[in-house]
Order: C-alpha cells, then sequence, then structure tokens
C-alpha cells in the first residue's frame, strides 16, 4: 500500500463524490460503489432540510434513478452530480 490516501479508499470500494445545487453549493460524500445512491440522495436532502420528493438528481443532464449505483452509471472519484428543485 502506498502512501496516496486516494489509493485506499478507492481499492475499499469508495468513492468520492459531490452534488451541487443550483446556488452553487457543493456538498462533498463517500459512498461505495456498490450502494444505491438513494442513500445519498437521502443524505443530501436531509443535510440541505430539503424534501427529496422535490429535488431531481443529475448527472450529465440525466436524471439519475434512486436505485441505480455509482458503479451502474461508471462514476470516477470527484464525479459532481447536480441537484435542482422541480419546478411545478
Amino acid at each position: 500500500m502506498s502512501g496516496n490516501p486516494g489509493e485506499a479508499t478507492e481499492h475499499a470500494g469508495f468513492i468520492s463524490l459531490k452534488i451541487k445545487s443550483n446556488d452553487g453549493i457543493e456538498v462533498f460524500f463517500w459512498t461505495k460503489r456498490n450502494i444505491k445512491l438513494l442513500k445519498l440522495m437521502i443524505a443530501y436532502c436531509d443535510r440541505k432540510e430539503l424534501d427529496i420528493n422535490t429535488i431531481v438528481f443529475l448527472m450529465d443532464g440525466t436524471a439519475i434513478k434512486a436505485e441505480q449505483t455509482p458503479d451502474e452509471l461508471q462514476l470516477e472519484d470527484g464525479d459532481e452530480i447536480d441537484a435542482f428543485e422541480q419546478q411545478i
């Protein structure tokens, strides 16, 4: 094992992701690559005191489904997910 801390977490199956809101605020998370993104979405909404039913999460302009995992979406360490309030 080398002294690079990123290598240790990468090998352990974790990934660092950031969620950016439309007001430009970024929230960083560590998550396992095989965990459903619903867990990350709930954590984000709890932290920002938002109703999860009013937020849409996008990766490169495409809506993310709660049951998808970082591996399924081929997310890489440091990738950014956009979070927007749905317009009603």
